[in-house]
């Protein structure tokens, strides 16, 4: 148990930090590949989208059915999975519309003249605050998923990490263009990956306690239900932005290729 706390803790780390990559290339890369972001973009939602409805939507299904029943078990699963989604889209409802992580940035708009405008620096900080607001319910799938599957936490992490690159960038881009400050625009865009620990963090303050198969069942089913809203609220809008010649719809079925082996492997 004590190493899949730490593998739990690590993985959802290790995704959330990834804003912080795309910081990083925003700084030091002369432009972006959109073809390659397009299919990894493409790539993270198969990763999701399959992930969630084929493994994580039956692991909760199985387990609120053997503790409630057949009638009950189904109803709950359903409910926790249209929960998660709701949940999903009250933070994207509430999240400031000048600060949407959704409005894409490239490192090239790094290199325009500069001006020290502070509603750019506001939109950027609005864009943090955004991210970091997004990326706490999906630390708590990481950390919950890695505890129950190790594979399958390690699989929807590097999901949401190749996800949250271009976030980074989006965060880098508006800070710096307002300020020129490189240091700035990176511990922005840091400290808004680190909510992604800190919800496992809260998982497992809050959730552990009570553990048990409901409570499972629901987490479960509720995490299905925001990797599903994430995949075709962010991801493929983004994914279909950068597209090229429906790159990044060859990404999603890659992910779901890739993660459809993978879970035969583990069989």
């Amino acid at each position: 148990m004590t190493e899949h706390l730490l593998l739990a803790f690590s993985l959802t780390l290790m995704a959330g930090l990834a804003t912080g990559i795309g910081s990083i290339l925003a700084f030091f890369v002369s432009t972006t590949n959109t073809k390659f972001l397009s299919i990894a973009l493409g790539f993270s939602a198969g990763v999701m989208i399959y992930v969630s409805m084929i493994e994580i939507f039956v692991k909760a299904q199985d387990s609120l059915v053997g503790a409630l029943g057949k009638v009950s078990g189904n109803w709950v699963t359903v409910g926790g999975f249209f929960a998660g989604m709701l949940l999903i889209a009250m933070i994207d409802k509430f999240v400031p519309k000048q600060g949407n992580p959704h409005e894409l940035k490239t490192v090239e708009d790094m290199k325009q003249p500069r001006v020290k405008d502070t509603a750019l620096l506001k939109m950027g900080t609005f864009t943090a605050l955004a991210i970091a607001i997004h990326n706490f319910p999906e630390g708590i799938a990481t950390f919950t998923s890695t505890l129950q599957d190790p594979s399958l936490g390690i699989a929807i992490a590097v999901a949401i990490a190749i996800h949250n690159i271009p976030e980074g960038i989006a965060v880098s881009v508006p800070v710096y263009f307002a300020t020129g400050d490189k240091k700035k625009a990176f511990k922005l865009s840091f400290l808004s990956g680190l909510s992604e620990p800190l919800g496992a963090i809260a998982a497992y303050f809050l959730l552990m306690p009570f553990l048990n198969d409901v409570m499972f069942g629901v987490i479960f089913a509720s995490v299905a239900g925001i990797m599903v809203f994430i995949s075709l609220d962010e991801l493929l809008p983004a994914a279909q932005r950068y597209d090229e010649a429906h790159l990044s719809i060859y990404g999603l079925i890659g992910g779901m290729a890739i993660m459809a082996i993978s879970l035969l492997l583990f069989i």
